[in-house]
Order: structure tokens, then sequence, then C-alpha cells
């Protein structure tokens, strides 16, 4: 892959875009899942479809978060069930979240809870929110795309400088935690164009561009001879065989200002920047790193061309011997309630909050009843997401889990038709597009019978 580091600041060791030494910029094939950056434009010239810039961002929370505590309080609960946490109100009339979420209370018409995602796979992996499909099924050869893949395909790139496709998806200890998924049958063009990480081993598949940061991406003159010395590494281990047209454009993706300046933060406002809160670059055990500031990264992704954004966020899985479920909530959801305020205020201060649909999931949820270790075991049988903008009916929330938050007792959803609404907010057509597997058997974007939900379009 082709490795572009940031420069280190003095004071705290992260880069001036505000990620750490352990996390880089990859931009080059294995990136891209295994083929060359010239490979995935000339796929998507190919495509020539393109179409109004609408986009999602997808937000996956790596371990199960729990929905009694998050977004569905159960204070009438036995206390062995409602936890530690009491709810609060919120702007709108009759709907309560978790008192550690003030200000996404306060505008909750711009948000919709999903109480009752029901088909969760049970696996501890992003498999789910990523595709939409369970782990088990009937896969077709070449595998299910990834959500962002579809996009990718059918509508194209928006302009030659930033992939259609993008993940800030962390590798994680617990590497399940850290797949943005592939491009499945549709090919490696359409898999994410992964731009965070660990800091690999040196290794052949791993070159730098020795010395170039992205703060001169646009020296390009210092940029071909270190791309040049990249080609002729490249070149001896037969990771290349050819430059064409497709090279240069990818040369001008790494040349262009505008993905460099996409991705970094120190052109962004500062006020706006300090409405998200303050990121920790430690990884969180076998999870992802807080950070925060991805998702104003998203945002500005989206704003420079990307149709889809996938990040990985911290790590959710507190039901160890440690018991640190509570203590770790009050640590955790803080930060994620100013995130996720600060960007939807964003997308709706930019006009972009009917364009722009966002995502917030995680592959399962908790059980009700509190184990030994004061904290909540797996609990696929119902699960909670958060969803915003796309032109969506925002103000209300979808489902409703029994007394104890046991189970569905109206309006179960599935992973499909979150995908489903997801898909139509960007202007795909379900039921009248097709797309052949590698064995020439016609696929859609959903399972046949699969709907947008209703209540929100």
């Amino acid at each position: 892959m082709l490795t572009i580091l940031g420069k280190p600041t003095a004071k705290n060791g992260t880069f001036c875009d505000g990620v750490s030494r352990r996390s880089f910029l990859k931009i080059g094939g294995m990136a891209l899942g295994g083929i060359s950056l010239p490979g995935a434009l000339r796929a998507e010239a190919e495509s020539q479809t393109g179409s109004n810039h609408k986009a999602i961002i997808n937000i996956y929370l790596p371990g199960g978060p729990s929905h009694i505590d998050l977004w569905d309080p159960k204070p009438d609960a036995p206390k062995e069930i409602r936890g530690e946490f009491a709810p609060i109100k919120t702007n709108v009339p009759g709907v309560e979240i978790c008192e550690l979420f003030p200000r996404m209370a306060s505008m909750m018409d711009k948000f919709i809870p999903v109480r009752t995602i029901s088909d969760a796979d049970g696996r501890h992996d992003a498999y789910q929110c990523m595709t939409g499909r369970t782990f088990g099924s009937r896969q077709p050869p070449g595998g299910w795309p990834a959500a962002g893949a579809f996009v990718s395909k059918l509508q194209g790139p928006v302009n030659s400088a930033v992939p259609a496709h993008v993940a800030l998806m962390y590798k994680t200890g617990n590497g399940t935690w850290g797949e943005p998924g592939t491009g499945g049958f549709l090919g490696v063009p359409y898999a994410p164009f992964n731009l965070v990480g660990r800091k690999a081993r040196s290794s052949p598949d791993n070159m730098i561009l020795q010395g170039i940061t992205l703060e001169r991406l646009r020296d390009r003159v210092k940029l071909q001879k270190a791309f040049d010395s990249f080609r002729r590494d490249a070149d001896t281990s037969g990771l290349m065989e050819s430059m064409d047209v497709y090279s240069q454009q990818a040369m001008n993706i790494l040349t262009t200002s505008k993905l460099a300046d996409a991705l970094d933060l120190s052109k962004e406002d500062p006020q706006i920047l300090a409405r998200y809160g303050e990121s920790s670059e430690k990884f969180q055990r076998d999870g992802a790193p807080p950070m925060i500031e991805n998702f104003c990264m998203a945002r500005r992704l989206v704003e420079a061309g990307a149709r889809f954004v996938s990040l990985n966020y911290s790590r959710w899985d507190w039901h160890g011997p440690d018991g640190m479920n509570f203590p770790k909530s009050r640590e955790e959801f803080p930060r994620l309630d100013q995130g996720l305020a600060a960007l939807v205020t964003d997308l709706h201060e930019r006009g972009l909050d009917k364009d722009v649909s966002v995502v917030v999931w995680g592959e399962f949820g908790r059980t009700p009843k509190i184990n030994k270790n004061n904290s909540r075991d797996h609990w696929p049988r119902v699960s909670c997401a958060m969803l915003a903008g796309g032109g969506m009916r925002a103000g209300q929330v979808i489902g409703r889990t029994n007394r104890k938050g046991e189970y569905a007792e109206d309006r179960p959803v599935k992973f499909q038709e979150v995908f489903a609404t997801l898909y139509q907010n960007v202007g795909l057509d379900l039921n009248g597009t097709r797309i052949f597997d590698t064995a020439g058997t016609p696929q859609y974007l959903v399972d046949q019978g699969i709907e947008p939900i209703h209540e929100l379009i």
C-alpha cells in the first residue's frame, strides 16, 4: 500500500490532522482490497453513472452497546434491569433517552431512535452493520458487497479526486471490529478506500512515500520523485506491471488538494471542531480509539465528494469480570452525545440534512438483566440504532420493546430495512436495480420483500 504519514507535532505526538502516529493514511492498492488505485479509477470511469451528491455516514460502535442504557431506558423495570441511569425528557414530547445524552435530548426532533432491531446475527463483528446481511446467510459467488460498494458501483464518483466509498475503520485487536466490508461480487474496485489503520511492520506491501506529509501533498515535484521511487520498488516486487492513463489519474488524487484538505482538520473552523469534543488516540483494548474528530472528518469527506463513509468508534464490550458497563458508560456516553450532536448540527447548518444520512449502531444489544459483574451480556434478540438526516421524518421513535427491554413488542426492524431506507435516501432504486454476480445470477440491493422503514419516508 501507499502510506502517507502526517507531520507529528512536538507538543503531543499527534499529527496536525488529529491522527496519532499509530494511525496513518493509506492511499493505494491494499487500502482498496488488493487492487491498484488506477484499477479502481478504471472501474469508476467505466460505470458512467453519476447522480446528485447524496451520501451516507455509517458509524459503527464495536462490541455491542447496551440498548437500555443508551436510547431505550426502562425506568419502570426492576432495578436489576433499569440500571444506574435515569431517563431524561427530550424536545420531542413523550420521548426519553439516557440522562447522559443531554445534547441529543435537546435536539431529538433531528434524530430517530430505532429501538427494535431484531435480527442480529449475534456475532462479534462489523459484518451486519456493513452489509445488512447475516454472516451465515447464503452467499453469492464473491460474497456480499458492503453497502458502500453498491453505492459506489451504481452512482460512481462525484469527482476524480475523492473515492466514492471510503472508510475510517481502524484495524482493531479483535480484527472483526475493524473490517469495513469488501466489494464482494462487485469486485475489489468498489471495496472501501480505507484511510486509517494501525502502523504495520515493515513489509514489501507496505511502502512509504518517504518524507511526504499531508502538508506537502501539493508539492508535485517532490511527490512525483517519491512516487517514482515507490513505483520502482513496486515493479521490483511485482506489485505493478504497468503505468497507464489511470495511473495518472491516481497521481491526480495524490496531488490534488481536495482529498488532503478534507483530511486536514487544521483547515476546519476551530469553533466548529471544538463542538465535537476531544478525542483520545489510545486504542480501547482490542477495539478502536475514541477519535470523535472522525465524525467531523466524515462530514468533510462527504463535502469533498465521498458518497459513503464508514467508521468504527471506540469499544463497547464491557461485560467482563471488571464490571465496567456503568463506569465506561459514564466515560463514553457524554463524548458520543457531544460528537453526534455536533455532526447533526453541522449537517443542518450547512444545508446537508436532506442529502446526508447518518446511522449509528452496533452488532447487537445487551441483556436486560444485569449480571453478577454489574454489567450486561450479549443480547441478539434486540438492539438499537440512531438515524438522522437524509430527509427522513425525524423526531419520532421507531419500534417499542417490552417493559423489560427483552424483545420487540411492536414494529421489529431488520438491519436490511435500515439499509433499504438509506439506499432510498441516496436515490437507489430498490426494486428496479439488479446486479449480476460472478455466476451470472441477478442480485438485489436487499432481499426481496424488504422495504424501507415506511414511517421515515
